[in-house]
């Protein structure tokens, strides 16, 4: 049995690289303006309304 062989074989593809990397540009992003700590702020003060004590 013979077997092929792929030309192609050690090229990557370069599409999911780009989006992750473009992903972590955008987490780090929101990291350094403080976003987590905004969310979470929000997030308490809508479950404090909710439960009727904000």
């Amino acid at each position: 049995m013979v077997l092929k062989k792929r030309k192609n074989r050690h090229l990557l593809r370069k599409g999911p690289f780009v989006v992750i990397a473009f992903f972590l540009l955008i987490w780090f992003a929101g990291i350094s303006l403080d976003e987590p700590g905004r969310v979470l702020e929000q997030a308490v003060r809508i479950c404090l309304s909710c439960v009727g004590i904000g």
